[in-house]
């Protein structure tokens, strides 16, 4: 059985991720999200949850701090998990965790947020190139990410 980390920050990226829910019974899975009152259901729904610490780049004096943590963290579940995959819809809380798992030489997936039609997100913009499946949702993306698989909306 596959070993997978699931990722996202929580919110609407988390909400996208939870719709592969079906492919948590098919492998060994971790899911990993920031921890605050959104997420907070996760542990007790998926007792192989972590969490991350929750900060935004609005947040720019906590996320100086946050993110270097995070790495950190993203780092030891990473190692401890020691998983085959690493699938995220986004956003900068997994971009620590696929080029982890790159580093590895680890599978690595990401799919372009569904709210993002017709723009790259910065997230996107800096795995294009480094993981090894990059979907995107919406056919107007394949002009930004030319290599990118459209497999339309995981809704």
């Amino acid at each position: 059985m596959k070993k997978i980390i699931f990722i996202s920050s929580g919110g609407g990226h988390l909400e996208e991720l939870l719709k592969l829910e079906k492919l948590f019974k098919k492998c060994d899975f971790l899911l990993v999200s920031e921890y605050n009152p959104s997420t907070i259901f996760l542990k007790n729904k998926y007792s192989n949850t972590k969490y991350l610490f929750y900060a935004t780049r609005d947040q720019f004096l906590k996320y100086i701090f946050i993110f270097p943590i995070n790495i950190i963290i993203s780092l030891f579940y990473f190692l401890i998990y020691n998983p085959d995959y690493v699938i995220s819809t986004g956003t900068h809380t997994a971009v620590p965790m696929l080029l982890i798992a790159k580093l590895f030489k680890k599978k690595t997936i990401y799919i372009e947020t569904f709210a993002n039609r017709t723009l790259p997100t910065k997230t996107g913009q800096i795995l294009y190139k480094k993981v090894d499946l990059f979907i995107v949702q919406w056919e107007e993306l394949l002009k930004y990410y030319p290599d990118a698989e459209y497999w339309g909306w995981i809704y």
